[in-house]
């Protein structure tokens, strides 16, 4: 069984910037895709971004040009790059990756970390 654990999560300042990271406990061979989702207080959780094996990626509007994407290719899993962050970008973040295991297709979840924007 495999499990996520993110990383790089804190409080920062309006503008301020963070390098989210997601460690996988096992060994992920193929994967459908890999992201990274958010739940602030009181909403539902919300995809943020998502990377599929050829490289496309795909973001919520609401980061676009801010957040960036990444794949670790020897561990597949992702990282987050968020620059210019705003108050409304503060939830807690959650890496998932869509993998294969076994013949089958597991959605693998991390535990979240918390990014707090705020001055």
């Amino acid at each position: 069984q495999v499990q996520l654990v993110e990383s790089g999560g804190g409080l920062v300042q309006p503008g301020g910037s963070l390098r989210l990271s997601c460690a996988a406990s096992g060994s992920i061979f193929r994967f459908n895709a890999m992201g990274w989702y958010r739940q602030a207080p009181g909403k539902q959780r919300e995809l943020v971004a998502t990377i599929t094996p050829n490289g496309r990626t795909n973001y919520a509007d609401s980061v676009k040009g801010r957040f960036t994407i990444s794949r670790d290719s020897a561990r597949n899993t992702p990282h987050l790059q968020m620059v210019s962050l705003k108050p409304e970008d503060t939830a807690v973040y959650y890496c998932n990756v869509d993998g294969w295991a076994d013949g089958y297709l597991h959605r693998y979840w991390g535990q979240g970390t918390q990014v707090t924007v705020s001055s």
